[in-house]
């Protein structure tokens, strides 16, 4: 193969200068380059000095926000969970119109994507160790929570490392892991005690709407005595905290039927259940984390 600079002086290896020709030609062909770009914000904006100006003054508490949201390992991952689960939806499309090599190129999209987020997973011990710590620490009030909490911390404890397993052996990373069956078992495994994490969430998640209520009532008891902005502070808070509980709710629901799904082999949901099941999830987390950056 010919070298990129055949036919073409060096000017290192001839150890000659030529300052003046070189920043001539530089010179030229930066008026030549920004004279292209004006031409093409022509088509748009008046002038590139109208795009430049626009991205110096225009705010973009969104564009910050967004790089936020995509910096954090949870962020990035409810991005990619969405782009996993809709992928089966577009899949299931695409077959239905005769289109199978689309459906392919997505299944060749998606698989890559899930597979990374389940390694991506691997550290996910840490910050529940953390969090159990901190549990103990800090209780809840409620010794009923308190239960619920360290139950669900005990399936999550047993899932991530039989999660682990599963994809160490579905990989041949490890051998003894390695054969189709142990694999299987792994991977069912892990998701039987996922669902029952989702179980117990229910309780927690029944408990806390009780403790909501009886909550609001008090507010509402003490709305004569109580000063109007700071009772309507009160009403803000309580609102935005079921508003929070709806979108738990809403994601251990999609969660439900997955977990479920996952945990029998001989199962027969269809693959575009798992996609819409997986899609709602994904969107309420996503969601939730944006306007948790809020």
């Amino acid at each position: 193969m010919p070298s990129i600079t055949s036919g073409k002086p060096c000017l290192a290896a001839s150890g000659r200068d030529q300052p003046s020709a070189t920043t001539a030609s530089a010179s030229s062909s930066a008026r030549s380059t920004f004279a292209r770009l004006r031409s093409m914000a022509g088509r748009g904006p008046k002038d590139l000095d109208s795009i430049l100006m626009l991205l110096k003054t225009y705010p973009s508490p969104t564009l910050d926000r967004l790089t936020r949201f995509l910096s954090s390992a949870s962020g990035s991952d409810k991005v990619l969970m969405l782009i996993q689960y809709f992928s089966k939806i577009v899949v299931w499309y695409a077959l239905r119109r005769n289109k199978s090599m689309l459906a392919q190129q997505v299944r060749n999209l998606a698989g890559p994507v899930s597979d990374y987020r389940i390694l991506s997973r691997f550290t996910g011990l840490i910050p529940l160790v953390h969090y159990m710590c901190a549990l103990e620490r800090n209780p809840p009030t409620n010794r009923y929570l308190l239960r619920l909490a360290r139950l669900e911390n005990l399936c999550n404890l047993i899932y991530y490392p039989l999660e682990h397993a599963y994809w160490l052996g579905a990989h041949g990373i490890v051998p003894a892991l390695a054969s189709p069956k142990r694999v299987d078992q792994l991977g069912v495994w892990s998701c039987r005690f996922w669902a029952g994490y989702v179980v117990l969430h229910y309780l927690t998640l029944y408990e806390e709407y009780r403790q909501a209520d009886r909550l609001k009532r008090r507010i509402l008891a003490d709305k004569a005595e109580a000063n109007p902005a700071a009772f309507q502070a009160k009403l803000d808070t309580w609102h935005r905290q079921r508003r929070d509980w709806w979108i738990q709710f809403a994601i251990n629901t999609a969660y439900f039927p997955l977990t479920i799904h996952w945990s029998y082999p001989a199962s027969t949901f269809p693959d575009v259940g798992v996609g819409i099941c997986g899609t709602i999830a994904a969107l309420a987390q996503v969601y939730s984390g944006w306007k948790a950056l809020g």
